[in-house]
């Protein structure tokens, strides 16, 4: 990572004059440790990539990948590599890292025993999780926890085992250690502190471990992350000065003893201190490229502030976190929702020397801010946690302030790439690279933008595209004036061009949402999801989520899922929000699926929309001791109430039988609480990477009061919410907040809760069940098949098994692999006829068997042309692109990938989101009823098409209009 950062900074700084060599001992570029367990989470190894070869080429860096270096020759200025290969330097730079350091315990050497530190290490641990029931993580700090994580993901009971008396010991203090531990408890995984390892016991693999105080824990696989060292080797072979616990002594310019050679990141040891954080890494890496081009740069004291998710926990630690005896502290601890906050603040008061942050860490970025004076502090240092100005305030910020940690991005660089014309979220993380390492900055950063772009009399373009020059909630109001009831009826009305990936599904929910019509009477525009009428998943599968209202099922129900589930060979998880979820279905099976399902008395659980998804809630008072009110009976009548409904984003709600809230409801999109008087409603919550919790609307109502009051609440978000944005965004971002949202939902301000009931009441009494529908109708059936010309499911589907069920393989990421077998030539292409026209939807794709190919074809019915490309998506290698939205960019037809919305050009193949991937198009008509392409011979083309620009070895023909005159004799003249 810190390598990568230098390069990044050499091409900043216009290092066009340096020859640039990159060695590197792994087979990849450099990718993401920081967010390494996310890999068994469903992360494939391209996720991680902070940069892949495309990236280096660019700027003229040559990249050697597997090829270390295994010696310096300081006097000939020469560095000899592992292929024997000699390489000179005027300057060289040290970005070796560090090694894990595996304890002097016995036992290290058995088979089940990992380290934690490269993708290979990853690899191995997967491969030996199928034999194993249970794993242990030797090491409770940072990277032990992420190790956990990474076990407790592949399904294995988890045991974190530290030698310390709490967790991560050098961030957190013994309370927020303490609650650290109940809450990672409370997900599963066992925490044992203040165990010393003795030894690893077993007969050749891994049985146990032994602790020093006579006790055991039985184990299957032990990972060790118990530290780490710096990869000095090279640097003592050379006779460069070394610390006495290692790393490259280097000076505040980051050169060691040898001025020609520079080390940073993990390896160098700066001022007798080696840093294991990537961003004080950074740092090291951009002072080293400035004083090799010449400038005078300094490492100046590091940020050594860590925020990250541990096991889906959000902690954070900043400045000096745990004081001394003259510190004076400020604590907040709430136990019942799991939140420890702690501020250390100097004897006087005056100045912020460090904190703690365990559960709730939306205040990080400012109090960073304030640990390093560049924000004024208030006169009660409480204040600072709960006090008097909200998070999103920046006024009080200093430009030098830092915003992105990681990369060292101060408020005041995001302020002057704002001013300089950047006007988007994306836009601002490219410029500034804030943001694009571990993300935890990003609302600080779009606060930023927002208050910039304000105060330069700029607004954040709300536009839903290039296509229409309306928001969505002025878009509604035409579509519902106007009563417009299709996507084209809408572009021709009030757009422009042919539509895109964009706006189609926007404006496909509006219609939805209005009129309540069928997802599949205007299906081309819909996304795949509500395409198919369920979600896809990795290899191209859906997975199939029924309704289980309020989380209520009989043993009748749950036999038929389980026969559902096994007659098709499902992987099966149940859910946060208390349904069943089963994955794995071809899109050939769907229908059957759901008739099935539909005969047991299931319904679509609309997991797959933009939609009212689950209602989830506890026992209440019909079980629990503690339960005042009927909590799963309101559960079912609000589900059943608001089941199908579409809005500008998903909607989640609970319902709780007492304040002991074992729901969760102040979590969700609205939530409903019993109290002895009634219900309490809460709403605009939500989970998720932000989580946000909901705000108390009205109190003590009764049950009529109490579905008038959601029904206002929800038709009000779907008239009024841009796209994409929950009910948290939404009212974080409305003038007054909750005190406005109630005087228009409970007191009637504007006078429109009548209209907002009657329309949701039009909304309900019309409700459909869209698999029903589906499944009854016959002449929906040939939708849902994975070829237009065949009966034969997707051949390229792969699966493994693991514990008991079957999960798709691993995605193996984009490969540079040939197109086509070596030597084809368009000499051999002819006009191929692959089946009936009638079989592509009017403004949509369907894939093509050709021999062992995958052909899509797209009616691109506005432009009256006909494309057709690769149907793998070269992301993913997935046969996926048929099933993908089409739409122009500036009038250059394309095709969004269904799996992560890459574009493609259907022209030229071209990559327009990601440019340095494409995809090889072929020249369409339809003739008679009769879909043409011009293909050569089946058996010359590869099985799997994905490609790069690089790997292109064929022209593509993409305008059947404007063929070569010999190419126009070939085809008989047409």
């Amino acid at each position: 990572m810190v390598s990568h950062r230098f390069c990044q900074r050499l091409s900043e700084l216009d290092g066009s004059a340096c020859s640039v060599l990159v060695l590197g001992e792994e087979p990849r570029p450099a990718y993401d440790r920081v967010h390494l367990s996310n890999y068994f989470s469903g992360h494939g190894e391209s996720e991680l990539l902070l940069a892949d070869p495309a990236w280096y080429r660019k700027r003229e860096i040559d990249l050697r990948l597997g090829e270390a270096v295994v010696s310096i020759d300081r006097r000939q200025r020469v560095v000899r590599s592992s292929k024997g290969r000699s390489y000179h330097y005027d300057a060289l730079v040290l970005a070796t890292g560090s090694s894990p350091f595996v304890p002097p315990i016995s036992g290290t050497d058995k088979q089940g025993v990992f380290v934690y530190r490269t993708i290979e290490d990853l690899d191995r641990i997967e491969a030996w999780a199928p034999r194993c029931r249970r794993g242990a993580v030797i090491g409770g700090g940072l990277l032990g926890l992420e190790a956990a994580k990474a076990l407790h993901d592949l399904g294995l009971e988890t045991h974190v085992v530290e030698y310390a008396p709490r967790l991560m010991p050098r961030q957190l203090d013994e309370a927020g250690a303490a609650l650290l531990a109940k809450r990672i408890e409370g997900l599963g995984v066992h925490v044992h502190v203040g165990k010393q390892t003795r030894s690893i016991c077993g007969n050749g693999r891994v049985e146990g471990l032994d602790f020093a105080d006579g006790k055991e824990l039985k184990t299957d696989a032990v990972i060790v992350s118990a530290g780490i060292r710096p990869r000095d080797e090279l640097a003592r072979g050379c006779g460069l000065e070394v610390g006495e616990r290692g790393g490259v002594a280097v000076d505040a310019g980051m050169r060691s003893s040898d001025p020609r050679i520079f080390a940073i990141g993990e390896v160098a040891l700066v001022g007798g201190l080696t840093y294991g954080l990537v961003a004080p890494g950074y740092g090291m890496a951009e002072v080293a490229a400035d004083n090799i081009l010449g400038q005078d740069s300094t490492f100046a004291t590091p940020n050594i502030s860590t925020k990250l998710k541990l096991l889906g926990i959000d902690v954070a630690s900043f400045g000096d976190p745990l004081g001394d005896s003259e510190s004076r502290d400020v604590i907040f601890h709430d136990s019942a929702r799991g939140i420890y906050q702690r501020l250390v603040l100097s004897p006087d008061g005056r100045s912020l020397v460090g904190g703690i942050l365990v559960g709730d860490t939306r205040r990080y970025g400012e109090l960073l801010a304030a640990a390093k004076g560049k924000v004024r502090i208030p006169e009660n240092g409480e204040e600072l946690l709960w006090g008097i100005r909200a998070p999103a305030d920046q006024a009080a910020i200093a430009d030098e302030a830092p915003v992105c940690a990681c990369n060292n991005v101060s408020k005041g660089a995001l302020r002057r790439a704002v001013a300089a014309g950047t006007a988007t979220l994306e836009g601002l993380k490219e410029e500034t690279s804030a943001g694009s390492t571990c993300g935890g900055c990003l609302p600080a950063v779009e606060s930023i933008l927002e208050t910039e772009l304000a105060s330069s009399g700029r607004t954040k373009d709300t536009r839903l595209c290039e296509h229409f020059a309306y928001n969505r909630r002025q878009l509604l109001e035409i579509i519902k004036v106007k009563k417009l009831l299709t996507f084209d009826q809408v572009l021709c009305s009030e757009g422009r061009g042919d539509g895109c990936e964009v706006c189609k599904p926007a404006v496909a929910s509006i219609i939805s949402g209005l009129w309540n019509s069928s997802l599949l009477n205007d299906a081309p525009v819909q996304d795949t999801n509500d395409r198919f009428l369920a979600n896809i998943q990795k290899g191209g599968t859906y997975s199939v989520v029924p309704r289980v209202p309020g989380g209520e099922i009989t043993p009748e129900k749950l036999v038929a899922l389980g026969k559902v589930a096994r007659r098709y060979d499902l992987y099966c998880k149940i859910t946060g929000g208390q349904r069943i979820d089963m994955f794995g279905a071809r899109v050939d099976q769907l229908p059957k699926i759901w008739d099935e399902l539909r005969g047991a008395g299931f319904e679509s659980g609309h997991a797959y929309g933009k939609a009212m998804r689950t209602v989830k809630s506890c026992v209440g008072e019909t079980w629990c001791r503690y339960g005042v009110r009927d909590s799963t009976a309101m559960a079912i009548r609000i589900e059943e109430r608001y089941r199908g409904i579409r809005a500008p984003h998903k909607l989640k709600a609970a319902v709780s039988g007492c304040v002991r809230e074992c729901a969760e409801a102040q979590s969700k999109d609205f939530g409903v609480i019993a109290t002895d008087k009634g219900w309490n409603l809460y709403v605009c919550g939500n989970g998720g990477s932000h989580p946000r919790h909901a705000d108390l609307l009205a109190t003590d109502i009764d049950d009529t009061t109490l579905i008038k009051l959601i029904d206002r609440f929800l038709m009000y978000y779907i008239h009024t919410g841009e796209k994409l944005t929950r009910t948290a965004k939404w009212l974080e971002g409305m003038p007054g907040g909750i005190e406005e949202l109630r005087r228009v939902i409970v007191e009637d301000s504007l006078g429109i809760c009548s209209q907002l009931e009657g329309d949701m009441q039009e909304l309900v009494g019309s409700y459909r069940c869209e698999w029903a529908e589906t499944a009854a109708d016959d002449s929906k059936q040939t939708h849902f098949r994975h070829f237009a010309n065949s009966d034969a499911p997707d051949p390229d589907l792969s699966f493994v098994r693991e514990r008991g069920q079957r999960r798709p393989r691993r995605w193996p990421g984009a490969k540079e692999t040939s197109v086509a077998k070596a030597g084809l030539d368009d000499e051999e292409c002819s006009w191929v006829a692959l089946g009936a026209a009638s079989d592509v939807p009017s403004g949509g794709g369907v894939a093509f068997k050709y021999g062992k190919t995958q052909i899509a074809v797209f009616n691109y019915v506005r432009q009256g042309r006909w494309y057709a490309t690769q149907n793998a998506c070269p992301h993913m290698l997935d046969q996926v692109l048929a099933r993908g939205i089409i739409g122009d960019h500036g009038g250059e037809p394309k095709i969004a990938c269904p799996l992560h919305k890459k574009t493609f050009s259907l022209k030229t193949g071209k990559g327009i989101s990601d440019t340095d991937l494409s995809i090889l198009t072929f020249a369409a008509r339809a003739e008679a009823g009769t879909i043409y392409v011009w293909l050569p011979p089946a058996e010359r083309l590869a099985p799997t098409v994905p490609c790069r620009k690089s790997a292109v070895s064929r022209r593509a023909w993409n305008d059947s209009q404007s063929l070569p005159q010999a190419v126009l004799a070939k085809a008989g003249g047409t």
